[in-house]
Protein backbone atom coordinates (compact mmCIF):
# COMPACT_ATOMS: atom_id res chain seq x y z
CA UNK A 1 0.00 0.00 0.00
CA UNK A 2 3.23 2.14 0.66
CA UNK A 3 4.41 1.37 -2.52
CA UNK A 4 1.39 2.37 -4.26
CA UNK A 5 0.94 5.83 -2.42
CA UNK A 6 4.55 6.93 -2.70
CA UNK A 7 3.85 6.49 -6.71
CA UNK A 8 0.82 8.32 -7.03
CA UNK A 9 3.12 10.86 -4.98
CA UNK A 10 5.76 10.77 -7.55
CA UNK A 11 3.29 11.30 -10.36
CA UNK A 12 1.78 14.43 -9.14
CA UNK A 13 4.98 15.86 -9.34
CA UNK A 14 5.86 14.66 -12.85
CA UNK A 15 2.98 14.90 -14.48
CA UNK A 16 3.39 18.10 -15.87
CA UNK A 17 6.76 17.28 -17.89
CA UNK A 18 5.81 15.46 -20.70
CA UNK A 19 3.02 18.23 -21.90
CA UNK A 20 5.78 20.44 -21.29
CA UNK A 21 8.48 18.93 -23.21
CA UNK A 22 5.47 18.21 -25.64
CA UNK A 23 5.01 21.58 -26.17
CA UNK A 24 8.71 22.56 -27.15
CA UNK A 25 9.25 23.85 -30.80
CA UNK A 26 12.25 24.32 -32.48
CA UNK A 27 14.20 22.70 -30.54
CA UNK A 28 16.23 19.45 -30.93
CA UNK A 29 15.31 15.75 -29.83
CA UNK A 30 18.36 15.92 -27.39
CA UNK A 31 17.64 19.62 -26.38
CA UNK A 32 14.59 18.39 -25.68
CA UNK A 33 16.21 15.30 -23.81
CA UNK A 34 18.18 17.99 -21.44
CA UNK A 35 15.00 19.99 -20.36
CA UNK A 36 13.39 16.56 -19.66
CA UNK A 37 16.46 15.26 -17.17
CA UNK A 38 16.41 18.57 -15.52
CA UNK A 39 13.14 18.76 -14.57
CA UNK A 40 12.60 14.81 -13.85
CA UNK A 41 16.05 16.31 -11.16
CA UNK A 42 14.44 18.87 -9.68
CA UNK A 43 10.89 17.06 -9.66
CA UNK A 44 12.95 14.47 -7.35
CA UNK A 45 14.09 16.89 -5.37
CA UNK A 46 11.02 18.07 -4.85
CA UNK A 47 9.13 15.06 -3.96
CA UNK A 48 11.71 14.34 -1.75
CA UNK A 49 11.49 17.15 -0.08
CA UNK A 50 7.53 17.32 0.51
CA UNK A 51 6.71 19.61 -2.38
CA UNK A 52 4.45 17.09 -3.44
CA UNK A 53 2.65 19.56 -6.53
CA UNK A 54 3.57 21.95 -8.77
CA UNK A 55 1.64 24.69 -7.23
CA UNK A 56 3.14 23.73 -3.99
CA UNK A 57 7.07 25.01 -5.60
CA UNK A 58 7.75 29.18 -4.40
CA UNK A 59 10.52 31.14 -4.53
CA UNK A 60 12.25 29.84 -1.33
CA UNK A 61 12.35 26.04 -2.23
CA UNK A 62 13.66 26.96 -5.78
CA UNK A 63 16.26 28.77 -3.91
CA UNK A 64 17.12 25.89 -1.66
CA UNK A 65 17.27 23.66 -4.92
CA UNK A 66 19.71 25.72 -6.20
CA UNK A 67 21.72 25.80 -2.62
CA UNK A 68 21.85 22.01 -2.70
CA UNK A 69 22.91 21.68 -6.60
CA UNK A 70 25.72 24.36 -5.40
CA UNK A 71 26.68 22.34 -2.30
CA UNK A 72 27.20 19.23 -4.59
CA UNK A 73 29.64 20.57 -6.32
CA UNK A 74 27.69 21.42 -9.76
CA UNK A 75 29.81 23.89 -12.13
CA UNK A 76 28.20 27.29 -12.60
CA UNK A 77 27.11 26.67 -15.97
CA UNK A 78 25.56 23.83 -15.21
CA UNK A 79 23.25 25.45 -12.13
CA UNK A 80 22.67 28.31 -15.01
CA UNK A 81 21.28 25.73 -17.45
CA UNK A 82 19.23 23.90 -14.85
CA UNK A 83 17.44 27.16 -13.64
CA UNK A 84 16.98 28.28 -17.51
CA UNK A 85 15.13 24.20 -17.73
CA UNK A 86 13.40 25.43 -14.57
CA UNK A 87 12.36 29.13 -15.74
CA UNK A 88 11.00 27.53 -19.06
CA UNK A 89 8.83 25.41 -17.35
CA UNK A 90 7.58 27.16 -14.93
CA UNK A 91 6.95 30.12 -17.51
CA UNK A 92 4.84 27.63 -19.37
CA UNK A 93 3.10 26.26 -16.27
CA UNK A 94 1.48 29.87 -15.52
CA UNK A 95 0.44 30.66 -19.36
CA UNK A 96 -1.44 27.33 -18.68
CA UNK A 97 -3.08 28.40 -16.00
CA UNK A 98 -1.44 25.58 -13.94
CA UNK A 99 0.11 28.09 -11.44
CA UNK A 100 -0.79 31.34 -10.57
CA UNK A 101 2.88 32.98 -9.96
CA UNK A 102 5.86 31.93 -11.28
CA UNK A 103 8.43 30.67 -8.87
CA UNK A 104 11.51 31.59 -10.82
CA UNK A 105 10.82 35.23 -11.49
CA UNK A 106 13.36 37.55 -10.26
CA UNK A 107 15.63 34.63 -8.87
CA UNK A 108 18.91 35.32 -9.73
CA UNK A 109 21.29 32.34 -10.68
CA UNK A 110 25.25 31.71 -10.71
CA UNK A 111 27.39 33.65 -13.60
CA UNK A 112 28.73 30.86 -15.47
CA UNK A 113 32.94 31.25 -15.19
CA UNK A 114 33.75 32.78 -19.02
CA UNK A 115 35.73 30.43 -20.35
CA UNK A 116 37.72 31.08 -24.41
CA UNK A 117 37.19 28.10 -26.82
CA UNK A 118 39.87 26.80 -27.68
CA UNK A 119 41.88 27.44 -30.50
CA UNK A 120 44.66 25.07 -32.55
CA UNK A 121 47.26 26.61 -33.15
CA UNK A 122 49.15 26.23 -36.58
CA UNK A 123 51.09 23.10 -35.49
CA UNK A 124 48.52 20.85 -34.30
CA UNK A 125 45.90 22.30 -36.81
CA UNK A 126 48.64 20.98 -39.44
CA UNK A 127 49.23 17.59 -37.72
CA UNK A 128 45.43 16.60 -37.78
CA UNK A 129 45.29 17.90 -41.68
CA UNK A 130 48.40 15.50 -42.49
CA UNK A 131 50.32 18.72 -43.02
CA UNK A 132 53.00 18.69 -40.78
CA UNK A 133 56.53 16.77 -42.22
CA UNK A 134 56.41 14.70 -39.67
CA UNK A 135 51.89 13.56 -38.53
CA UNK A 136 51.31 11.12 -36.08
CA UNK A 137 49.28 9.39 -39.59
CA UNK A 138 51.30 8.18 -42.72
CA UNK A 139 51.45 10.76 -45.17
CA UNK A 140 51.93 7.74 -47.89
CA UNK A 141 49.12 5.65 -46.15
CA UNK A 142 45.87 5.91 -48.91
CA UNK A 143 43.48 3.39 -47.08
CA UNK A 144 39.72 3.95 -47.42
CA UNK A 145 40.08 4.77 -43.02
CA UNK A 146 42.76 7.71 -43.99
CA UNK A 147 41.39 9.72 -47.07
CA UNK A 148 37.75 8.66 -44.49
CA UNK A 149 38.90 10.62 -41.86
CA UNK A 150 40.74 13.73 -43.94
CA UNK A 151 37.46 13.98 -45.41
CA UNK A 152 35.55 14.18 -42.00
CA UNK A 153 38.38 16.85 -40.37
CA UNK A 154 38.98 18.88 -43.59
CA UNK A 155 34.91 19.15 -43.35
CA UNK A 156 34.99 20.14 -39.14
CA UNK A 157 37.42 22.94 -39.83
CA UNK A 158 37.10 23.81 -43.34
CA UNK A 159 33.57 24.59 -43.16
CA UNK A 160 32.85 24.90 -39.56
CA UNK A 161 30.56 21.98 -38.88
CA UNK A 162 29.75 20.22 -35.69
CA UNK A 163 30.44 17.10 -35.04
CA UNK A 164 27.34 15.68 -35.05
CA UNK A 165 26.48 17.72 -38.67
CA UNK A 166 29.43 15.88 -40.23
CA UNK A 167 27.82 12.37 -38.53
CA UNK A 168 24.12 13.48 -40.50
CA UNK A 169 25.68 14.12 -43.57
CA UNK A 170 24.61 11.59 -46.39
CA UNK A 171 25.83 10.99 -49.52
CA UNK A 172 24.01 13.80 -51.81
CA UNK A 173 24.31 15.99 -49.10
CA UNK A 174 27.83 17.45 -50.75
CA UNK A 175 27.33 19.37 -53.84
CA UNK A 176 31.15 19.08 -55.29
CA UNK A 177 30.64 20.67 -58.09
CA UNK A 178 29.04 23.57 -56.76
CA UNK A 179 31.89 23.78 -53.70
CA UNK A 180 28.40 23.55 -51.11
CA UNK A 181 27.48 21.05 -48.75
CA UNK A 182 23.49 20.71 -47.31
CA UNK A 183 23.84 20.28 -43.56
CA UNK A 184 20.67 20.10 -40.76
CA UNK A 185 21.81 22.24 -37.69
CA UNK A 186 20.19 22.53 -34.21
CA UNK A 187 16.81 22.60 -33.76
CA UNK A 188 16.39 20.83 -37.59
CA UNK A 189 17.43 23.96 -39.37
CA UNK A 190 19.18 23.56 -43.05
CA UNK A 191 21.58 25.59 -44.32
CA UNK A 192 23.97 25.76 -47.07
CA UNK A 193 27.74 25.93 -46.21
CA UNK A 194 30.58 26.31 -48.93
CA UNK A 195 33.53 24.26 -48.98
CA UNK A 196 37.28 24.18 -49.11
CA UNK A 197 39.60 23.47 -51.92
CA UNK A 198 40.93 20.99 -49.51
CA UNK A 199 37.42 19.27 -48.43
CA UNK A 200 36.33 18.88 -51.47
CA UNK A 201 39.14 16.96 -52.80
CA UNK A 202 39.06 15.24 -49.48
CA UNK A 203 35.74 14.31 -50.05
CA UNK A 204 36.00 13.82 -53.56
CA UNK A 205 38.91 10.91 -53.07
CA UNK A 206 37.09 9.30 -49.71
CA UNK A 207 33.84 8.60 -52.08
CA UNK A 208 36.21 7.50 -55.35
CA UNK A 209 37.53 4.84 -52.69
CA UNK A 210 34.61 3.59 -51.13
CA UNK A 211 32.84 3.18 -54.75
CA UNK A 212 36.15 1.07 -55.93
CA UNK A 213 36.06 -1.25 -52.83
CA UNK A 214 31.96 -1.17 -53.14
CA UNK A 215 32.32 -2.24 -57.16
CA UNK A 216 35.56 -4.92 -56.62
CA UNK A 217 32.24 -6.46 -53.88
CA UNK A 218 30.00 -6.60 -56.53
CA UNK A 219 27.94 -3.27 -54.79
CA UNK A 220 27.34 0.55 -56.57
CA UNK A 221 27.59 2.74 -53.70
CA UNK A 222 24.90 5.32 -54.59
CA UNK A 223 24.01 8.17 -54.18
CA UNK A 224 21.64 7.63 -50.78
CA UNK A 225 22.88 6.73 -47.25
CA UNK A 226 25.39 8.27 -44.94
CA UNK A 227 28.66 9.92 -46.29
CA UNK A 228 30.93 8.84 -43.88
CA UNK A 229 30.54 4.65 -42.01
CA UNK A 230 32.82 3.54 -39.35
CA UNK A 231 34.63 -0.04 -39.53
CA UNK A 232 31.30 -1.96 -39.00
CA UNK A 233 29.57 -0.08 -41.83
CA UNK A 234 27.65 2.03 -39.74
CA UNK A 235 26.75 5.46 -39.89
CA UNK A 236 30.12 7.70 -38.11
CA UNK A 237 29.12 8.52 -34.75
CA UNK A 238 30.67 11.42 -32.63
CA UNK A 239 32.40 8.73 -30.79
CA UNK A 240 34.25 7.69 -33.54
CA UNK A 241 35.38 11.58 -34.68
CA UNK A 242 37.21 11.53 -31.37
CA UNK A 243 38.58 7.89 -32.01
CA UNK A 244 40.00 10.38 -35.31
CA UNK A 245 41.39 12.74 -33.07
CA UNK A 246 42.84 10.47 -30.50
CA UNK A 247 44.60 8.87 -33.60
CA UNK A 248 45.80 11.77 -35.04
CA UNK A 249 46.58 14.59 -32.06
CA UNK A 250 49.61 14.73 -29.77
CA UNK A 251 47.82 16.52 -27.14
CA UNK A 252 44.04 16.14 -26.03
CA UNK A 253 41.19 17.65 -28.40
CA UNK A 254 38.02 17.78 -29.49
CA UNK A 255 36.22 18.02 -32.56
CA UNK A 256 34.28 21.56 -31.54
CA UNK A 257 38.09 22.55 -31.31
CA UNK A 258 38.40 22.38 -34.95
CA UNK A 259 35.05 24.47 -35.07
CA UNK A 260 36.31 26.78 -32.86
CA UNK A 261 39.63 27.45 -34.94
CA UNK A 262 37.39 27.31 -38.13
CA UNK A 263 35.38 30.83 -36.42
CA UNK A 264 38.36 32.32 -35.40
CA UNK A 265 40.11 32.04 -38.49
CA UNK A 266 37.76 33.84 -40.24
CA UNK A 267 37.38 36.63 -37.93
CA UNK A 268 41.21 37.04 -37.74
CA UNK A 269 41.49 37.08 -41.60
CA UNK A 270 38.58 40.12 -41.49
CA UNK A 271 35.47 38.24 -42.11
CA UNK A 272 32.00 40.02 -40.81
CA UNK A 273 30.44 39.09 -37.88
CA UNK A 274 26.80 38.12 -39.67
CA UNK A 275 28.85 35.77 -41.76
CA UNK A 276 30.01 34.27 -39.30
CA UNK A 277 27.24 33.73 -37.83
CA UNK A 278 25.32 32.41 -40.90
CA UNK A 279 28.10 29.90 -41.55
CA UNK A 280 27.84 28.30 -37.99
CA UNK A 281 24.23 27.82 -38.15
CA UNK A 282 24.00 29.88 -34.63
CA UNK A 283 20.44 31.78 -34.42
CA UNK A 284 21.54 34.27 -31.86
CA UNK A 285 24.45 36.10 -32.28
CA UNK A 286 25.71 37.16 -28.91
CA UNK A 287 26.97 33.14 -29.59
CA UNK A 288 29.11 34.24 -32.72
CA UNK A 289 30.33 36.89 -30.22
CA UNK A 290 32.49 34.71 -28.02
CA UNK A 291 34.77 34.67 -31.00
CA UNK A 292 35.92 38.46 -31.11
CA UNK A 293 36.86 38.52 -27.61
CA UNK A 294 39.20 34.85 -28.81
CA UNK A 295 40.00 36.88 -32.22
CA UNK A 296 41.53 40.11 -30.24
CA UNK A 297 43.18 38.36 -27.68
CA UNK A 298 45.15 36.58 -30.59
CA UNK A 299 46.00 39.77 -31.56
CA UNK A 300 47.01 40.69 -28.51
CA UNK A 301 49.37 37.94 -27.90
CA UNK A 302 50.84 39.12 -31.51
CA UNK A 303 51.19 42.05 -30.21
CA UNK A 304 53.21 41.87 -27.49
CA UNK A 305 55.45 38.75 -28.42
CA UNK A 306 56.21 40.31 -31.93
CA UNK A 307 56.74 44.42 -31.29
CA UNK A 308 59.81 45.83 -29.52
CA UNK A 309 57.65 48.13 -27.51
CA UNK A 310 54.78 46.13 -27.03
Amino acid sequence: MGQRCQATTVLKVLVHIDPFVGSLTGVSVATAGVYRRDLVAFATWAEENSFLAIEDVDRRSVRRYLAVLDGHGYARRTIARKMSSLRRFFDWARRQDLIESDPTVGLSTPTPASHLPTILSDGELGTLLGDDPSPRVNPADRSAQRLRDDAVLELLYGSGLRVSEVCDLNIDSADLDAGTIRVWGKGEKERIVPLSVPAIDAIRAHLEEVETIRSDAGTGYGTAGPLFRNLRGRRLAPRDVRRVLDRRSEVPTHPHALRHTFATHLLDGGADLRTVQELLGHSDLSTTQIYTHVSKERLQRVHRSSHPRA
